[in-house]
């Protein structure tokens, strides 16, 4: 049996600020996922770093959409 492996946001060639804006969008994207990106800020020392986890947090957080 084939199967593909789901690409994952700290894989790819894209910055963390533009993985966050696609974390923020995708309101389908799992926790783990959120959770990893997440990881991957804490370990950045840039100052965007600090708003990007203000970001994350804040769609860690919210309701689901319905």
């Amino acid at each position: 049996m084939q199967t593909t492996a789901e690409p994952t946001l700290i894989a790819t060639n894209k910055s963390l600020q533009q993985q966050v804006a696609e974390a923020l969008r995708n309101q389908a994207l799992p926790i783990s996922k959120l959770l990893r990106l997440m990881w991957a800020i804490e370990a950045e020392t840039s100052p965007l770093s600090e708003s990007l986890r203000v970001q994350l947090r804040a769609r860690i957080g919210a309701p689901l959409a319905s």
